[in-house]
């Protein structure tokens, strides 16, 4: 859905250093390098403005009970924008120029219109042995489908992911279990991609089919996790880039040509 919106640049690559080439490839972050408002800024917010408008079903998803961390992470959000954003009074205007009425819509989607990211919760119900998606807003699926995933457990989540296997499946849930307020992480993937448009939704039953030569794009996401200090929720965000490989710098495809990555995104 939409024009594709493309990266002159890809600001890192995991495949770059040797944390970023394993999975699950985890590294420190700092809070006020979480949120990122970059050159796709402007092209990202128009299309996730009319997803959310036009295809709201497929795009955000809520649960019963998550109302007070979707609150919490629209006031997250709200101190730590980056530079560029105003506010007056109940109204925040974007570096687009758009501006969005904090009371306009429920807390997770205002959220949304306000960064790049997608915009995940995941909580722990008591007793529960892995972390549940309670709500999400999803405009750039990676091929997955928010409506499959909502309401599931980690482990259902990451199906048909082959990677996410017995081995590394714990290692997860001990990972979102560690996570201390104010002291998030992240990890970057890399995919291959025939089709830049960001909107590609795919269902279990009918998985992307990947590639069997390389593909004209690189698909890459800038995960986040940060944990809510009051609702202990859990915030998956997503930053989304998709440029040419031709458009990678001259280091970063000499890396690559060390340490490529399968039609899956793995490093081999």
């Amino acid at each position: 859905m939409g024009d594709p919106v493309l990266y002159e640049r890809l600001p890192s690559a995991p495949w770059m250093t040797p944390v970023g080439r394993k999975l699950p490839g985890i590294a420190p972050l700092d809070m006020a390098e979480w949120l990122v408002t970059d050159e796709a800024y402007g092209g990202q917010m128009a299309l996730r403005d009319r997803l959310i408008a036009e295809a709201r079903g497929r795009v955000w998803a809520e649960t019963p009970g998550s109302e007070a961390a979707s609150a919490e992470l629209l006031e997250t959000v709200l101190a730590h924008l980056p530079k560029g954003f105003s506010r007056r009074g109940e109204t925040v205007t974007r570096p687009d120029g758009v501006a969005v009425d904090l009371a306009s819509d429920t807390p997770l989607v205002v959220a949304a219109r306000l960064v790049q990211e997608d915009l995940c919760l995941l909580q722990k119900p008591d007793g529960a042995d892995e972390h549940v998606l309670t709500a999400a807003v999803l405009c750039f699926p990676a091929s997955w489908t928010l409506a499959e995933k909502i309401g599931r457990p980690l482990t259902a989540i990451h199906i048909p992911v082959a990677q996410y296997d017995d081995g590394i499946a714990p290692r997860v849930q001990r990972l979102f279990d560690g996570i201390k307020p104010g002291r998030p992480l992240w990890r970057q993937n890399a995919l291959l991609y025939a089709d830049p448009t960001l909107f590609q939704p795919a269902t279990e039953a009918q998985p992307r089919v990947t590639p069997t030569t390389r593909p004209d794009y690189l698909r890459s996401e800038r995960q986040c996790l940060l944990r809510l200090p009051r609702t202990g929720a859990v915030v998956f965000s997503i930053h989304t880039y998709v440029l040419p490989f031709e458009r990678l710098t001259p280091e970063q495809q000499a890396e690559l040509a060390r340490h490529p990555i399968d039609y899956a995104g793995r490093s081999v």
